[in-house]
């Protein structure tokens, strides 16, 4: 891979992906709707020249295909909030489908796990789809719409996530609980603190997924991007006092709490649906990456906590 565009650049995700690919020695094109946040992009890379950026609309697939400028991969790591992922995620995805088959290229999809519905034990890339909620069936026809027959030129895969968490985080449930933590205020955490759960560092992601975007065979499939194994909701707490000092109280967020919280809050009214995801301690398999791509990188939590902490001690700069 010699040059790449990524949509949604300035996200948890496109962040991540771009610092990898730019390490890799390859050329980037970073795409978003907003020129101020791709301007401080260009700076936290100190205008590597390997980097530029166009601002464009991911709805306007032709402003795609104009930005793509002979890029060989798509990075589609753009995202729509829950309130507006009826109504918006198949189009996007079209849009960038779209413009990926009209210029030949290969797309990586980032996606996340709703597709699977209640899960049990540990889930590989085979394990069934059988979504009870109203965003789990939309991903689903997402997915469809992605490896739909329609495309004839495109070449596409799709990485899937669990919850993540890392400096780039952006609405991840992690976030409110370090970020609060580390600027010595009352915090929140979604779901019970007990419950071990599966989170992944986001610098690990980005090199699982540039590393299953360079393989030519690796396209036409799903593909599991796991963590560290899991980790509680309390000894994440514990970790951040430790290196925050902050004492004060973190409170957990029911279903029933954030379903109040939803009478006045739209985002809060969606997630709701999606709770049940914080009951069970369901972990990706990376069996298919070790065997087909390699070893997994795989940060430990603490040393992962404690970075995104002090990254957010020191203002995010």
């Amino acid at each position: 891979m010699k040059k790449a565009i990524v949509l949604g650049a300035t996200g948890a995700t496109g962040q991540v992906i771009i610092t990898e690919l730019l390490a890799r020695e390859v050329q980037v094109i970073a795409f978003a709707r907003t020129e101020t946040k791709l301007k401080e992009l260009m700076k936290k890379h100190h205008d590597d020249q390997r980097l530029s950026y166009k601002v464009g609309d991911i709805f306007d697939y032709q402003a795609i295909v104009d930005a793509a400028e002979e890029a060989e991969v798509i990075f589609l790591c753009s995202g729509v909030a829950y309130q507006d992922m009826e109504e918006k995620l198949l189009l996007f995805g079209e849009s960038a489908m779209k413009a990926s088959d009209l210029l030949g290229a290969k797309i990586v999809v980032v996606d996340g796990i709703y597709v699977y519905g209640y899960q049990i034990a540990k889930g590989d890339e085979n394990h069934p789809k059988q979504p009870h909620t109203k965003k789990g069936k939309l991903r689903v026809e997402y997915e469809n719409l992605i490896f739909s027959n329609k495309w004839e030129k495109a070449k596409v895969l799709i990485v899937r996530l669990p919850d993540y968490y890392g400096a780039t985080s952006q609405g991840s449930y992690l976030q409110p609980t370090l970020e609060g933590m580390a600027a010595q205020k009352l915090s929140i955490f979604f779901g019970n603190l007990k419950t071990p759960r599966e989170y992944v560092y986001l610098p690990d992601a980005g090199k699982m997924i540039v590393n299953i975007a360079e393989k030519d065979d690796s396209y036409g499939e799903n593909w599991n991007i796991p963590g560290a194994g899991v980790i509680s909701g309390k000894e994440i707490v514990e970790i951040a006092r430790e290196v925050t000092g902050n004492r004060k109280m973190v409170i957990p967020l029911t279903k029933t709490t954030i379903r109040f919280m939803g009478l006045m809050n739209s985002f809060m009214k969606e997630v709701v649906e999606i709770m049940y995801l914080t009951k069970e301690g369901f972990v990706l398999s990376g069996e298919k990456y070790e065997e087909r791509i390699g070893p997994i990188p795989a940060t430990p939590f603490r040393q992962g906590i404690e970075e995104t902490l002090h990254y957010y001690m020191q203002g995010k700069n």
